[in-house]
């Protein structure tokens, strides 16, 4: 059985040596792995299909392909994307067709799927529909965008999930039984250490045993070594980060913030952008995406947002971190309890939409410019009305689209905020231009 680790490690990684050896081992996943839930399903029929796991890092998806290649007595072929070019699936392909000859089935396992180029992904497909083997993919990308649709519509996707605090606090205890259990943690330092894991059972058991090799520093009492917070805090590296800032993780948390900061939750928006700005994200990325908030969800409801979102972006060039962060902080708590409003977002988007299918419509003559005299002769800017020298310093009545066009009353303010204003204001204007036709 061929595996992504060689079996000639003598000192096994902690996190390999405690991968389970048996469905009931599995923590977590138990809306796949529970009773009657599919994946349990499928590893009860007896015939394994091919499928595509997707979830985050460190949740299960290579332990449930080696499970079910023991469940199904199957050859096991693993293949990395990273590390694997043509060269790698043709031999494994050969080593399936060899297997298929024997009567035996093969699940290949290709960890990183999303990595292959569509070539190399298209490589499978006859392999899958001949039954040569079971492909099972693994990937932490949204395999909508990420894997051919051809394969994809041979594949069941399943979503795996991280691992909750319950979950990853079992996983704790089972390692520390097995590698620490003359060393206790207090209750602080636990739940540091479950934090530091974010819902990754590998990062959980890499700390673990991080943790277990500095140990021996510690001094015994009664037996015991007892693990602190300010201990754990020494030792384990500041800058852990907890996503891959190019991932789903990244943007699922970015639509976490925008969206708090459109439903005005002060509180929830400074948690995701603690959350992005602990987790590495560059913060000047999330200057932009603050400025962009103001523009699109609060836009003319209060203009100072912009202002608020565009200086803080220059606080933090100007100070950095930590304290150009406090900058953004006060934007992101600011535009939360901002009136919000997306009119001209969507009227803009509706002008873009129309101009993109219209033909181009000529400029009315009293709008054109007229620097010279042929200009003028033609009629240019003739009839045009200085609205400064108009009641209220408006020319009632006068229309500013192309000929024939008829009004297409894109911006619809909100009641709320400024907009409320702006709206009384142009139902004031449309007033002066229905009397103003009246009287024509």
């Amino acid at each position: 059985m061929s595996d992504l680790f060689p079996s000639t490690v003598k000192h096994a990684p902690l996190a390999e040596q405690m991968r389970p050896r048996a469905l009931y081992e599995v923590i977590g996943q138990r809306h796949l792995i529970g009773p009657g839930k599919p994946l349990r399903m499928a590893f009860e029929s007896g015939t394994p299909h091919s499928m595509i796991l997707w979830g985050p890092p460190g949740v299960g998806k290579t332990t449930l392909a080696r499970l079910m290649a023991d469940s199904f007595d199957a050859e096991f072929i693993a293949l990395s994307a990273v590390f694997s070019g043509v060269k790698d699936i043709r031999e494994a392909m050969q080593q399936a067709q060899v297997m298929a000859e024997q009567g035996r089935r093969t699940i290949l396992f290709v960890d990183e799927v999303h990595r292959f180029n569509k070539a190399q992904q298209d490589a499978f497909l006859p392999y899958v529909e001949r039954g040569t083997i079971t492909f099972i993919g693994a990937t932490t990308e949204n395999p909508s965008f990420e894997v051919n649709s051809a394969l994809l519509s041979r594949a069941a996707v399943y979503v795996l999930n991280s691992l909750d605090t319950n979950e990853l606090g079992e996983l704790f205890e089972r390692a520390c039984r097995q590698v620490m259990a003359d060393t206790d943690f207090e209750p602080d330092a636990k739940a540091r250490m479950l934090g530091y894991a974010d819902g990754d059972a590998r990062r959980l058991l890499n700390v673990i045993e991080t943790v277990k090799t500095a140990v021996a520093t510690l001094p015994i009492e009664n037996q015991r070594r007892v693990i602190s917070t300010n201990w754990l805090n020494s030792t384990l590296a500041s800058d852990l980060r907890r996503f891959d800032k190019g991932g789903d993780a990244f943007y699922d948390q970015i639509s976490a913030l925008h969206k708090s900061v459109r439903g005005s939750h002060p509180d929830a928006a400074l948690y995701w952008l603690v959350r992005m700005l602990d987790g590495g994200a560059d913060p000047l990325y999330m200057a932009r995406r603050i400025v962009r908030m103001a523009i699109e969800d609060i836009g003319l409801a209060d203009p100072r947002a912009w202002e608020i979102a565009l200086n803080a972006a220059a606080t933090y060039e100007r100070l950095g971190s930590p304290e150009g962060e406090l900058a953004l902080a006060n934007a992101v708590l600011y535009l939360s309890a901002c009136p919000k409003s997306n009119a001209a977002y969507l009227a803009y988007n509706s002008a873009r939409a129309f101009v993109a299918k219209d033909n181009s419509q000529a400029v009315p003559e009293h709008l054109r410019n007229a620097p010279t005299k042929l200009m003028r002769n033609l009629g240019y800017g003739a009839q045009y009305r200085y609205a400064h020298d108009e009641s209220e310093g408006y020319a009632a009545g006068e229309t500013y689209l192309p000929d024939g066009m008829t009004e297409p009353n894109w911006y619809q303010p909100t009641t709320r905020g400024l907009e409320q204003k702006i709206a009384d204001k142009l139902a004031h204007l449309r007033q002066l231009d229905a009397k103003a036709k009246t009287s024509k």
